[in-house]
């Protein structure tokens, strides 16, 4: 059987079909270049994330910390000596034989108290021979006094001669001089009694007694019995040279005066003998005006309370002497200094965090800080640590330090 297909339908039929094809090839090419782009993007982003980045710089790690400002104390040391500010010698002022002690040897005792008595026979006898002799006197006196009252009336009558007048006048005059005379005796013989009982002349603290009972003392004999101290106060003495004078000069210090228009005051500290400090501090109110030739220095003189009785008069002892406060003062660690040849120097860190190498002109020291005259401002960063690494110029990172913390 013969099939008889029309021409022009198998025509178009073939025409879609190919046309279909086409249409698939076509597809497929661009879905083969998208998916080769994407693998490719993918591999250069896997190398783009694991290629090596290049490295970051690296600066130098320092400490820094700002600039302090305060008040700066200065002291000098100097070797000083510890005095009573009374030290009194009871000495016997009259001979006679020692009888008595009233005191405890080492004690306490009161102004006026009475510590020794001396033999005081003799000296009573002659008081009361001086007041026989006053008595006897002013008998005389009465008698001359009416003798010349008799004379007088003789002689305005014209029944006396002048010269019973004037020898009556004599005779009166003569009574009354030796009665003045025998009261002053009587004064001399009534102290030289009250000499037999020896009193303390201040309160303080009395020594062992220098002389034994029935010792001979006084004039002829003995004559240191005790001393008394009184050291509520003591007198703390030391020796400045002629350079820290005129160190002081510069900077209007008086040494000995009170200056009312400033707020200090030259004071000094004083060491105890086991290196700690006492806790008073003692008035400068003295100061040598000349010079010893001898040993080119001059003695100041500062009062102490001693209210505790710890300080003893003539024990040696360290002196710090306030000389001079820097009133808000830049004040820098030690450790952060370079001190060469030309000078001394400091790192200062600027806000970029750049180093600035910076000389400086320094003042006193005191206590691991340094007063810094002429060179760094108050509000500037130093560096304290880390600085031997560095040069001008640098860029470093900075650490804090404790202090900031």
């Amino acid at each position: 059987m013969q099939i008889n297909i029309p021409t022009d339908g198998l025509s178009r039929i073939v025409g879609q079909v190919a046309q279909k094809i086409r249409d698939i090839k076509h597809i497929s090419v661009w879905l083969w270049c998208f998916s080769v782009v994407a693998v490719l993007a993918a591999i250069a982003y896997a190398v783009y994330l694991n290629w090596p980045k290049p490295a970051a710089p690296t600066y130098p790690t320092v400490t820094a910390e700002p600039v302090v400002v305060e008040d700066v104390e200065v002291y000098v040391e100097y070797a000083g000596k510890i005095k009573a500010r009374q030290y009194v010698e009871i000495r016997a002022r009259v001979e006679g034989y020692l009888e008595t002690m009233y005191f405890e040897e080492g004690g306490y005792v009161k102004k006026n108290q009475q510590l020794f008595a001396i033999d005081k026979k003799l000296y009573s006898a002659r008081v009361e021979k001086v007041k026989a002799q006053l008595k006897k006197n002013e008998a005389l006196l009465q008698k001359a006094e009416r003798d010349l009252k008799r004379i007088s009336l003789l002689f305005d009558q014209n029944a006396a001669s002048q010269l019973d007048f004037d020898n009556a006048t004599a005779a009166y005059e003569a009574a009354q001089a030796e009665v003045v005379m025998s009261e002053a005796d009587l004064t001399q013989a009534e102290i030289a009694l009250s000499y037999t009982t020896v009193r303390s002349p201040i309160s303080g603290f009395i020594s062992e007694s220098s002389a034994d009972i029935g010792t001979l003392v006084g004039p002829g004999g003995k004559s240191l019995l005790a001393t008394v101290v009184n050291s509520d106060t003591v007198e703390v003495n030391f020796s400045m040279t002629g350079l820290d004078y005129l160190k002081s000069k510069e900077r209007n210090v008086n040494l000995g005066k009170t200056m009312e228009d400033r707020k200090w005051n030259p004071y000094i500290t004083i060491t105890l003998a086991d290196n700690t400090e006492y806790p008073f501090h003692g008035v400068v109110d003295f100061a040598d005006p000349q010079v010893d030739p001898n040993t080119g220095t001059f003695s100041v003189r500062a009062q102490m309370p001693n209210p505790n009785h710890i300080l003893l008069p003539g024990q040696l002892t360290k002196v710090r002497l306030l000389m001079d406060v820097h009133e808000d003062a830049i004040v820098v660690p030690t450790k952060s200094l370079v001190i060469e040849k030309g000078g001394a120097y400091i790192f200062v860190v600027r806000p970029d965090s750049i180093v600035e190498k910076r000389f400086i002109e320094l003042g006193p020291e005191v206590t691991n800080k340094v007063v810094v005259e002429r060179g760094l401002a108050s509000d500037e960063r130093i560096i304290v640590e880390g600085y031997h690494k560095l040069s001008h110029g640098m860029k470093v990172a900075i650490v804090n330090s404790e202090k900031e913390q």
